[in-house]
């Protein structure tokens, strides 16, 4: 069976690529099309991709590509629509919502789309870059956008298949694109008994992180932790100058270590008291899950797909509104020892790797099954 895989761009490293590298892992002889491949923005994690056919439909010499990431959306539908995959007997779309991958071509039948949120850029939901408190952004911005709407919609008519990344995700794509989707969690890598060792060894301190974007609020977690004077350690590539606001803001207790190694950060959750997870309307959420199997809970904005992995009172907590206060009053009443490790461990095995794997060849066999 030739296998193709369609990423919107590959220029960072976090939960949609983790994604994109499992399906890679079941059809490792696969192509990958992309717009644009910058391994030279993949800091610790370009190792990961080096043997991969990787086809970017935009060369990568091209002056200052690494600027136009955004302005690249006016174009993208056209670049897309000419990628011609007829040849290959499934296509699957690992669709971030950067760009409109789906328009390409493919046979009847064929097109498979791992959708982890319609754009949201598109649909009002928080985006890593404030666009429209500047006036004149944000007009020609709302024309632009109007005619993308259009086209995502007419892009994703074009898919024969939409898998969710969860329930949250599937409600998005029955409400903007009026179409069904399955829903199959992303993968985690659920670690070894060597990790467990580390456990007893917890300090002290919180840890946030991931993709630094204005979305994931890290700002909340940062000045909740600055007034109740709590050590907070804060780990991940930051985005559209949201980093310097960050580390503006930040007190004597709060620590920033950048992109860090899986073997890092491995050591960072098993040393932490809870993992403090603040983003907005969040599509899934790895890293909490991740967390998780450490035996570390999580506490989480009461938004997004991470109230489908955290366990109130069991593996975590919530707080209300995207608010300080409403993260303090909820640090004030933390308690570590509520939380067993085995519990949060057992929840996280819910999002395995390998149950990943075994639902999305599940899942392709039966179409294929369908079209024979």
């Amino acid at each position: 069976m030739k296998v193709a895989l369609v990423h919107d761009y590959l220029k960072e490293y976090g939960g949609a690529e983790r994604v994109l590298e499992a399906l890679h892992e079941i059809w490792p002889e696969a192509s990958v099309h992309t717009l644009v491949y910058l391994p030279e923005f993949l800091g610790p994690h370009r190792e990961r991709l080096k043997d991969w056919n990787i086809k970017p439909i935009i060369p990568n010499w091209i002056p200052l590509i690494n600027k136009l990431i955004s302005p690249l959306r006016l174009v993208a539908p056209i670049l897309f629509k000419c990628l011609d995959l007829s040849d290959y007997d499934v296509v699957i779309v690992s669709a971030t919502g950067a760009y409109n991958p789906n328009l390409l071509k493919t046979k009847p039948g064929a097109h498979i789309c791992y959708c982890h949120t319609p754009p949201r850029y598109l649909y009002g939901l928080p985006t890593a870059r404030e666009w429209k408190k500047y006036w004149w952004i944000r007009i020609p911005a709302e024309i632009a956008n109007h005619f993308l709407r259009l086209i995502d919609f007419q892009s994703a008519q074009k898919v024969d298949w939409f898998i969710a990344n969860s329930k949250n995700t599937a409600a998005r794509i029955k409400k903007f694109y009026r179409k069904e989707a399955l829903v199959i969690y992303p993968p985690v890598e659920i670690k070894s008994k060597r990790v467990k060792e580390q456990e007893s060894k917890s300090g002290k301190y919180f840890l946030a992180g991931g993709r630094l974007a204005r979305p994931k609020r890290i700002d909340l977690a940062i000045k909740a932790c600055n007034q109740l004077k709590l050590p907070l350690k804060v780990y991940g590539k930051m985005f559209a100058g949201y980093g310097e606001e960050l580390k503006k803001i930040a007190g004597p207790t709060i620590e920033f270590l950048g992109e860090v190694s899986d073997q890092r950060l491995a050591q960072l959750y098993a040393g932490c008291q809870a993992f403090i997870f603040p983003a907005e309307e969040e599509d899934f959420g790895i890293v909490p899950v991740e967390a998780l199997s450490f035996g570390k809970p999580v506490i989480a904005l009461r938004q997004g797909g991470v109230v489908e992995s955290v366990v109130e009172g069991k593996t975590g907590e919530f707080f209300d509104e995207p608010t300080v206060e409403s993260l303090v009053e909820v640090l004030r009443k933390f308690k570590p020892e509520k939380y067993k490790p085995e519990d949060c461990r057992n929840q996280a095995k819910k999002f395995s790797k390998e149950r990943f794997k075994a639902e999305i060849v599940k899942f392709v066999n039966s179409k294929i099954r369908m079209k024979e």
